[in-house]
């Protein structure tokens, strides 16, 4: 079995001046570790809230290093510095509205203000691309809402099987006949 590329970038011009730890990309990575039991490779990076460097990484990731999923935490609030979705919309093919749906729906269970976020999903070529909110217990949030459809989605392009510790998150596929 191969081993999983999963690409995780944090976007935020304080990370990327080196002015904090990046907790929230930790925190993306620590709740991976939770979930999967199938190796994997994170392909980290941080940069800053600049639409253009967002897109370069995306394609990067995608394309170079061949990350079957990648997850961004950052730049999706209402400030103009947040450019995550648009850059998300530019390199992908085709956009998955419900991850973005669904993660907005879990987070007004804690904060009205959910409703500011604009999360999305989309795929690139063989990489399924989920941007996430930037603090870590939405994070983890987000993650726990979504990840059960994203080991199915990876499979159904032809991407690494992800094995999921079912006491922490059930994948859920098809059964087969």
């Amino acid at each position: 079995m191969s081993k999983a590329k999963i690409g995780i970038v944090t976007v935020s011009d304080r990370a990327s001046a080196g002015i904090y730890e990046d907790i929230s990309g930790q925190a993306i990575i620590d709740t991976l570790n939770d979930y999967l039991t199938s190796a994997w490779e994170p392909v980290y990076q941080v940069i800053p809230d600049e639409q253009d460097v967002i897109e370069h990484t995306l394609i990067d990731l995608a394309d170079n290093h061949n990350c079957s999923l990648i997850v961004t935490t950052g730049g999706t609030g209402p400030a103009k510095r947040d450019v995550t979705p648009e850059a998300t919309e530019a390199v992908c093919d085709r956009m998955m509205p419900g991850f973005g749906e669904l993660m907005r729906a879990e987070s007004l269970k804690f904060v009205p203000t959910a409703i500011l976020s604009r999360q999305t999903a989309g795929l690139r070529g063989d990489s399924l691309i989920i941007n996430l909110p930037g603090k870590p217990k939405s994070i983890r949030e987000c993650l726990d809402a979504v990840f059960p459809a994203v080991p199915y989605c990876i499979d159904l392009m032809d991407g690494p099987f992800l094995v999921c510790d079912e006491n922490i998150i059930k994948p859920f596929r098809p059964k087969q006949k």
